[in-house]
Parts: structure tokens; sequence; C-alpha cells
């Protein structure tokens, strides 16, 4: 049995096949293509003989990928394009198994400078808001280094912590708190590494750093911008320096306010994406507001499905379709239970509605309001 996590995908693709192959090179005739009817046989004999299955939807993706992967070496695809790969797919199936034998627990991804001294306000912060976190029983992920990230494990422990590793020439080993355990994860490639802080977390909490803290924050700002990923907190933190002037965040801020937003470049529903809080406890107690009522997104079809842990009123309701009209397509906003499609936590209610695809800075704030009726 299947099962439940707590995250979905949130824009899951209708299917695995590429919109269009007609912009490629014809396949070699004189090859047996990968997608004749005995080959295709032949695979799914094999996925019998090692996964006792082949008919069911799960079998006929794992078909798909193996399909794929026979048409490389007709393809041409030289020995760096195989090895890189071949390693990325080894690196998700390994990653995806680890995490998947602690599904139920909460996670957060912590992102922060591995530079950062232990004696530096923001570490200490750090060190707070993890156990906060753990205390509720959230998990952390970190990328398993020092400076912030030490400080996500430190708070938490070795028990309630995920390292996600980097394989850098300067980075060479994980941090006490993280070394040796079975959740330490050793990644090649970022763009593998990257996949897990995000696909695996239900809230992003963010410290000071450098390139890479920015390159992570703004990667997550722009998956769950475009609909991309699924929505989550995303938390900006920092100790309290004694320093005058702005902050390292309100210094960030004023440029995305100063920069992007004046020039248009973003639009004014982007800044409820994220929220500068004012410490630790606050960070903690904004990203446990955002599951008051809230539970988890995700597309049926061209219908945005809201999952909520508890009914709300049929005036609550209406609020949602006066204030958020704009995000409907066609119709209006409902409260159903789960819809035919559906496989997964099917006990709770719904939210419901033909999204038109854009504006998700408003889906954000819309979720806040849903949280507010909790709070009423």
């Amino acid at each position: 049995m299947d099962k439940e996590h707590n995250r979905v995908e949130l824009n899951p693709p209708a299917s695995t096949q590429p919109l269009s192959e007609s912009v490629i090179p014809a396949e070699d005739a004189t090859v047996r293509r990968a997608d004749d009817g005995e080959v295709q046989d032949r695979l799914i004999e094999l996925l019998e003989m090692v996964a006792g299955e082949a008919e069911s939807y799960n079998a006929k993706l794992v078909r798909d990928l193996m399909t794929a992967a026979l048409k490389l070496i007709p393809d041409g695809r030289d020995t760096g394009e195989l090895k890189l790969m071949t390693a990325a797919m080894k690196e998700l199936r390994y990653a995806y198994r680890v995490f998947g034998e602690y599904s139920e627990p909460h996670k957060v991804t912590i992102f922060g400078s591995a530079r950062t001294p232990e004696d530096h306000p923001d570490y200490l912060e750090a060190v707070v808001f993890s156990r906060l976190m753990a205390e509720a029983g959230w998990m952390s992920i970190t990328g398993a280094g020092d400076g912030i990230m030490k400080a996500g494990h430190e708070g938490p422990g070795r028990a309630s912590s995920f390292g996600v590793a980097i394989q850098l020439p300067f980075e060479t080993s994980a941090n006490t708190f993280i070394k040796g355990d079975e959740k330490l994860i050793n990644f090649r490639y970022f763009f593998t590494r990257k996949l897990m802080f995000l696909s695996q977390a239900e809230a992003v909490v963010c410290f000071p750093g450098g390139f890479g803290t920015l390159d992570e924050t703004f990667e997550a700002l722009t998956l769950v911008q475009t609909g991309k990923a699924s929505m989550v907190p995303i938390v900006f933190v920092e100790g309290q320096a004694s320093e005058e002037g702005q902050t390292y965040w309100q210094g960030l801020d004023s440029f995305v306010r100063d920069q992007l937003e004046a020039r248009g470049w973003i639009s004014p529903e982007d800044f409820s994406l994220y929220y500068m809080a004012k410490n630790a406890q606050d960070a903690a107690d904004y990203v446990a507001n955002f599951y008051r009522v809230y539970h988890s997104s995700r597309y049926v079809r061209e219908k945005l499905v809201i999952r909520i842990k508890n009914k709300i009123t049929d005036e609550q309701v209406q609020i949602l379709n006066d204030e958020f009209g704009v995000l409907v397509k066609t119709g209006e906003i409902i409260q159903c239970g789960a819809l035919e499609q559906e496989r997964d936590h099917l006990d709770l209610p719904r939210i419901v509605f033909h999204h038109t695809k854009y504006k998700f800075g408003l889906i954000r704030s819309l979720i806040d309001r849903i949280n507010s009726f909790g709070a009423e």
C-alpha cells in the first residue's frame, strides 16, 4: 500500500512523453526501435520478473523510463552525457529511498552560509529555530556542512536531521552532527541536490549566506512563483546583529522592491511568497500557522485542489470568491470532497476551482485567508 506523503507535486506533467519529437533528427532506421512491440514485451517481462507487476500506472512510468534509456546509445549520446544521466538517476533513486523511510514527519529545509561562526548571532538563532521545529515534531534538512547547516542539525539533534551534501573540492566532509548517519546523502550534482531540498520539505527557512544561499533562496521563490513547486512558507530569519543600518534580509528586500518590483519584473503579489521573521520563534510560529487549516495542493487537470484539515462555512467560501475571483478561469470556488481522480488523503475536504495558472502570489494569500478562518 502506498504511503500518504504530506507533500504532493503541485503541477505534475499530464504525460511523461515529450510534447513533440518533430524538431529532433529521426531515429536510425537500421537500429531496432526501443518502442518496438517485441522490445516492449521484453520490458514487460522484466518488470514482472523484478517488480511483480507490469500493468499498473507506476509500472508503465518505469517502462517509459527504460524505453528512454534504451534510446540513448542509438541517439549517439557520448560517454560524458551518459555518465551524467546515469549518476543523476542513481542519486535521485537513492535519495527518494532514504526520505521514503521518513514520509510521515513534516520537514523544513534550512539554507544558510557554511562560513557562519558558531558564536555568530545567525548560528545561535538557527540552533533555536531548528530546536523549536523539532519540538513541534518536524525534521530538519540542511546541506550537511558547517555554519548554518551545522546549526540546523544541532538544534534538533542527529535523529531529527537529514544531510543533503554536495561533493566540492573545498567542502569534503559533513558536520559532526550528521556525519556517518544513514540520513546523510551525498550528491555529485547541484540540480539533483536542490530537487531534494525542495521536493521533500513543507517549509523553507533561509538564513544569511553567500552565492549558494541566494541561489537556493531564489530558486525556491521562482519555483513557487511559477507553480512548479508546491506552495510552502518561505521564511527569512537572522540573528539580532548589533550594528546599525539594514539587516541582511532588509537589504535584500529593499533590492527586490527597488530594482525588481519598481521595474515591473515581479508583481506586487509576489511579496506574499516570502516572510521576514522577527526571530526564530516568529519563524516557527509562521510555519505552524501555514498549516493551521491548509494541508496540501495539487492539480487535477485544470482544477486546483486545495486540501484543508476541516470544513469551512458557506459564508467563508463566498468570501474566497469575493476576494480571489481573479484566480478563477471559469465557474467559482467551491468546497467539496475528494475528486474521482485522487488517490490520497481522501478523508480531507477540498477547496476546488478552475485556476487561471497565474498570480501564484495570490494563491499564497488565498491560503493565508483560509488559515484565518481557523483562527476565527
